[in-house]
């Protein structure tokens, strides 16, 4: 059965090859290409037109190149150089010559709509132009407005891990998952099939909304996770809190938020791994209650003995020599975890700190956490750490680059995490230090990743022009950020944001209705309305669902983002609408420093309208630079 399934096998991949193929040309028919270049090499005379598509194309006959694929190495030229002297660099070695005609087209179900030949001011043009459209209801592929500096990002071989601080707006999702299919293009020794990629994504929703990007380019989907996922996957079976309720937690207000906080910090910070790391030192000595064993009344072993087979070869993982003795010791990882919090004075002699009333109250917390069956978010990670620390990871050994978005929201322990699940893998790393939630961050936090990730050669690169927001509306988000980023945009010019203060919650149902009815009016085909937490978020749709077609979006639920939503704003992270409108702007929802980057994380996801609603009284934060409406 086995020799005649191989065959089988193979025929089935031949015919997968196959449809494969004939997928990518009826695309080609629709669209064959999107560029021209005349290119003269060095050594030769003539120009040569150089065709570019989101696929290449060969005669068969003559083996010549009709259209060469956005990713191989000659199209470069087209995304870095205008006229004049050009390069690119090929598998054997840099190649010179002049770029004399620059073209770009716009072809449509085979009819050619237009084209024009590209100058920097038609190229800007064109992109003002593209950008003032309708935001879609998935993220689309971007191929043919691909700027210098994403370029240089996308085609990067040269690091083991390259890290991206991108404004909002800048095209870091758009850049990673072009870069995921030029990672599954470029050559022999490079190329990644899909299978060997992960993505690291904020929450499901961004994931269905980023789903369509890759089969577009002619790729296979990449595996995703988000780290909730990898968490489960890593403590299968254990009940455990999600992020997105961690935060709620947090958001709302709750009394214990300033211990919360706190604890996060905390555990997920450098010190604390040290303390895991002195833990985890101790456990054969003081967390293994070894014993002799014996059969029929005779001793069979000796506890001193099992205790030197696991003191015995330190360079050998603790969870391997346990598995070597596993019918006669096991360790289950949160009770060990639970230890940790029984003794305040063992405690404190691992964290090497003085006592302190902060940690006190973190460490008393935990201990009533832990009792309750369900391991927290900051206690997961913390966690998850030691069982990798103790069993190694597994099921991730194919991973060869890991995408990780949004980098911001993770922690110097969960980068740890990152590494110790493939540790042999290559990082792209994107994110954004003015959109991060419930903490603050500076640029120091790449040099904390490029730590954690601890590879050979890195780079960081900085993103500073948004194209997604009007000009108005990029300068309005740039008032809730406590320092002065240079942040450049696009230059697109719009509608100045407002803000409306209703005298009751009648009047303020009344005021979004007939805002969303304008914005319909104006053609703008997705909505989002904003609220702080998925708890205002419910509430809020209990009371206008009977007056809109609104969609409700929780982690999970979106089934795409078109028409009117309504969506917590730490979920709504990486997404855009044609028009934003934060639904409850008043003093009592947002009245701290962390809701600063909340208001700015909303603000910036509008690409053309921006309008804030609050009852009563403003929030302070918001009422500067954006205009008092009647």
């Amino acid at each position: 059965m086995s020799q005649y399934l191989n065959p089988v096998i193979s025929q089935i991949a031949d015919y997968e090859e196959e449809a494969h193929k004939i997928s990518l040309l009826e695309n080609m028919i629709k669209s064959p290409y999107f560029a021209r270049i005349d290119f003269k090499f060095d050594d030769e005379d003539e120009f040569e037109n150089i065709y570019i598509g989101r696929s290449s194309l060969k005669n068969p006959d003559n083996h010549k190149m009709c259209v060469y694929d956005w990713r191989s190495p000659i199209a470069s030229v087209f995304y870095r150089f205008m006229a004049g002297k050009a390069f690119y660099d090929a598998p054997c070695e840099r190649v010179s010559g002049e770029l004399g005609l620059k073209r770009q087209y716009e072809i449509k179900n085979g009819n050619l709509a237009y084209f024009f030949d590209a100058d920097v001011q038609i190229v800007d043009e064109f992109l003002r132009q593209l950008l003032s459209q309708n935001a879609s209801t998935k993220m689309r592929a971007i191929v043919e407005t691909i700027q210098q500096e994403q370029d240089a990002v996308i085609r990067d071989l040269e690091n083991d891990l390259l890290m991206v601080q991108g404004v909002a707006g800048s095209g870091k999702t758009s850049i990673a998952l072009h870069r995921a299919a030029y990672l599954m293009y470029q050559g022999l020794r490079e190329k990644l099939s899909a299978n060997q990629i992960m993505i690291i994504s904020p929450n499901s929703i961004f994931e269905q909304y980023i789903s369509d990007v890759l089969p577009e380019l002619g790729e296979d989907n990449v595996v995703s996770a988000t780290f909730d996922e990898l968490l489960h996957t890593i403590l299968k079976g254990r009940a455990i809190q999600s992020r997105n309720a961690f935060l709620e937690t947090l958001l709302v207000g709750s009394p214990h938020k300033e211990v919360l906080k706190a604890s996060m910090e905390l555990k997920t910070s450098r010190p604390f791994q040290e303390l895991l790391d002195r833990f985890l030192s101790d456990i054969p000595e003081r967390w293994i209650a070894f014993d002799d064993i014996s059969y029929e009344g005779a001793c069979v072993i000796k506890k001193q003995a099992l205790k030197d087979k696991i003191l015995a070869r330190a360079e050998t993982p603790l969870g391997v020599k346990l598995g070597q003795l596993q019918n006669i010791i096991t360790l289950d990882v949160v009770t060990l975890y639970q230890q940790l919090f029984s003794d305040e004075a063992y405690f404190y002699s691992l964290l090497r700190e003085e006592p302190s009333e902060s940690i006190n109250k973190i460490w008393q917390a935990t201990r009533e956490r832990l009792s309750t069956g369900c391991l927290h978010y900051d206690d997961a990670i913390a966690v998850a750490y030691l069982h990798l620390k103790i069993y190694g990871a597994t099921g991730f050994n194919n991973i060869k680059h890991i995408v990780i978005d949004e980098a911001q929201d993770y922690s110097p322990l969960q980068y740890e995490i990152f590494r110790l699940l493939c540790a042999d893998a290559k990082f792209t790393v994107l994110g954004d230090i003015n959109q991060t939630l419930v903490k603050n961050e500076d640029l120091s936090l790449y040099g904390q990743i490029q730590r954690a990730l601890n590879k050979k050669k890195s780079s960081l690169i900085i993103l500073s022009k948004s194209f997604r927001c009007t000009k108005e509306i990029l300068n309005y988000s740039l008032t809730f950020l406590d320092r002065n980023p240079e942040i450049k945009s696009f230059n697109r010019s719009g509608e100045r944001p407002e803000v409306f203060i209703a005298e009751n919650s009648e009047e303020l149902l009344n005021r979004i209705v007939d805002e969303v009815s304008r914005c319909q009016e104006k053609g703008l085909r997705s909505i989002g309305l904003l609220c702080k937490t998925e708890k205002n978020a419910a509430s809020f749709f209990q009371k206008i669902k009977g007056r809109l077609d609104v969609q409700w979006i929780r982690d999970g639920s979106a089934s795409g983002l078109q028409g009117v939503f309504l969506i917590p704003i730490y979920l709504s992270k990486g997404l855009e609408f044609d028009a934003a409108i934060l639904c409850d702007a008043d003093s009592q929802n947002y009245r701290d420093e962390d809701d600063r980057h909340l208001f700015y994380v909303a603000c910036t996801r509008a690409l053309h309208r921006l309008r804030l609603f609050c009852e009563k009284e403003v929030s302070p934060l918001a009422a500067a630079g954006a205009a008092a409406a009647p």
